[in-house]
């Protein structure tokens, strides 16, 4: 992309003086940069990603450790990254640090200071350690800073360096057509050297919305997250960017400036750094979420594939694979420089919003309804019409999938569970795995008892030696889930097939199987992912003429044993309750 196409990002987002003004200072910024990581002269051709590769979601305190006072015994970072050492090196490629800033709430999605290391879990050298070992992705909370934070205060001081980084609200307008993620105020009443002040807040009184209207503001983000890739990100993850830019009269949500903007960024980016990817989080219906490919090299190259949380928890309280599948048979990447982002638990809850159009709406209440009854909780958004719906389920993903109060015997549980991480992991894109869910926790509902928030039910931060103590004992539910993903991600690993950029293709196979084809890009590889979502054991009758299996038997990839097809090339396959096979041409 040429340098005329930065300038046309500019003008379009500010006119022509104004435009051409932050083009000379963005280009003065980039020198900079570049004089003092001198980046690779030519783009990677394609991802820097292979079969290997799978992402721990985890905080920088998720693991401690403590003295007999119960007081930390180190920083946080330090014990975590003894922790992926000991138990993850060739089992996750990459570590997502959630935010790792000083903060005033939301678990450090309000951040005080960007360009610093929370001092209650370590320093930049203890990030610098954790990533000699792993690919480290980097939160760019860039759609909103919190009040305490050095730029709002100077707003509220009258500096006249922040008077336009934030968006004040004069008068009534009609704001009604605002798509709204929370059932929380969206203006909120400040009081400032100037008076009282209504500023935009979208997510809560906290979080105050940064003005990209004024490129002053573009300018501060992007050489923040130039910063974050001095200090070794590889991936940036542009948290809720749907929401970027502010329009009066329209949603103020997938506006095409914030796609200009997020274009600008890639631009940046691989000019400055590309080997560095964007991944957008737009917790939103699945077609809006496949806009932030762009064309497919203007934009991300990974997005958040957030229908297939919910989509997979139907799947599973159904026994019914079927809309599952046929969703699955549509993705489509918008070109090779492109992948999802699969994951089905995070730090945050299940977002019912990319179920809908996809789900009838009678599902997605009984959804609602089961999680509720397996002790979840729900978050609510605004509606343009002053109603409310479910935008969010507040559980832990075991939970989701079985009633922590039911009498199952535990082993069918974790079957369960484990046979929806499966179809994660068999998918094409690259897998985050969510620190709770590879150490098989459940939910922590005493915690939302103490924060009074429903997200905590799924953010418990672990003692590191009892964490250890329950992954080595045996029977333990812990150490059952962990040995089953550690066996998952080797299989995934030791086959191209499962690259991210590989083909996949989904098979009927019943209504109780989710069935997929993956491709090596070389198409020299072949696996054939086989999932039962239904308690009842499945019988499968597999032509594999028809697959170009190129071999009379297949390997299951997960267990080794070897499956013989007859003199007509078919195969037949049983699948346990719950049951999983990954299966590649044994010649």
């Amino acid at each position: 992309m040429t340098a005329d196409r930065l300038r046309e990002h500019l003008t379009m987002l500010y006119g022509e003086a104004a435009g051409a003004a932050a083009h000379a200072r963005l280009r003065a910024m980039l020198e900079t940069h570049l004089t003092r990581r001198p980046p690779s002269s030519v783009a990677p051709a394609g991802l820097a990603l292979s079969q290997r590769d799978a992402i721990l979601i985890t905080y920088g305190d998720q693991v401690r450790r403590l003295d007999a006072a119960g007081a930390l015994a180190e920083p946080p970072l330090r014990t975590l990254e003894c922790f992926c050492r000991e138990y993850l090196a060739g089992a996750v490629s990459g570590v997502h640090l959630l935010p790792f800033y000083p903060y005033s709430s939301d678990d450090g999605f309000s951040v005080i200071d960007y360009r610093a290391v929370d001092p209650a879990l370590g320093t930049w050298a203890d990030i610098g350690r954790l990533g000699e070992r792993f690919r480290l992705m980097f939160d760019a909370v860039i759609n909103h800073v919190s009040a305490q934070s050095g730029w709002f205060q100077g707003f509220v001081r009258g500096d006249p360096r922040f008077r336009e980084y934030f968006i004040v609200v004069h008068g009534e307008p009609d704001l009604s057509s605002v798509v709204r993620p929370r059932a929380l105020p969206l203006l909120t009443p400040v009081e400032t050297s100037a008076g009282v002040q209504r500023v935009w807040t979208t997510f809560s009184a906290d979080q105050i919305d940064l003005n990209y209207a004024n490129p002053a503001v573009l300018l501060e983000v992007v050489d923040t997250l130039l910063f974050y890739v001095s200090h070794g990100a590889e991936f940036l993850r542009l948290d809720a960017i749907a929401y970027l830019w502010k329009e009066m009269g329209t949603p103020c949500i997938h506006l095409r400036q914030t796609h200009r903007i997020i274009q600008l960024l890639r631009w940046v980016l691989d000019e400055a750094a590309p080997a560095v990817l964007l991944i957008t989080e737009t917790n939103v219906p699945h077609a809006d979420n496949l806009s932030y490919f762009g064309d497919g090299r203007s934009e991300a190259q990974l997005v958040y594939n957030f229908a297939l949380p919910p989509l997979t928890l139907h799947a599973f309280h159904t026994g019914r694979a079927r809309e599952l599948s046929d969703w699955a048979a549509g993705l489509e990447r918008p070109s090779a420089r492109t992948t999802f982002f699969n994951f089905l638990a995070s730090h945050d809850g299940v977002g019912v919003n990319p179920a809908r159009g996809i789900l009838p709406e009678a599902d997605i209440e009984a959804l609602v309804r089961r999680v509720q009854a397996h002790g979840g909780l729900v978050s609510y958004k605004h509606n343009p019409d002053g109603s409310q719906s479910p935008y969010e389920l507040n559980v832990n993903y075991f939970d989701a999938l079985s009633d922590p109060r039911g009498a199952e015997p535990p082993e069918h549980a974790v079957a369960r569970f484990m046979a929806a991480h499966a179809i994660m992991l068999a998918l094409a894109g690259v897998p985050g795995l969510y620190f709770h869910s590879l150490v098989g926790s459940r939910g922590w509902p005493d915690g939302v008892a103490q924060t009074g928030r429903n997200r905590t039910i799924n953010r418990q931060k672990l003692d590191l030696e009892a964490l250890r103590a329950e992954l080595g004992t045996a029977g333990h539910r812990r150490q059952a889930v962990y040995h089953r993903f550690a066996q998952l991600l080797r299989a995934r690993a030791s086959t191209p097939a499962f690259h991210p950029l590989g083909g996949q293709r989904v098979l009927d196979c019943g209504e109780a199987i989710l069935a997929l084809l993956r491709v090596s890009p070389s198409a020299q590889a072949r696996a054939l992912c086989l999932h039962n979502v239904s308690v009842q054991a499945q019988r499968l009758s597999l032509d594999l003429a028809g697959l170009d299996w190129g071999a009379a038997r297949a390997r299951d990839l997960l267990d080794g044993r070897v499956l013989a097809g007859d003199n007509n090339r078919r195969l037949e396959v049983t699948l346990d309750p719950y049951g999983v096979a990954w299966l590649a041409p044994d010649p």
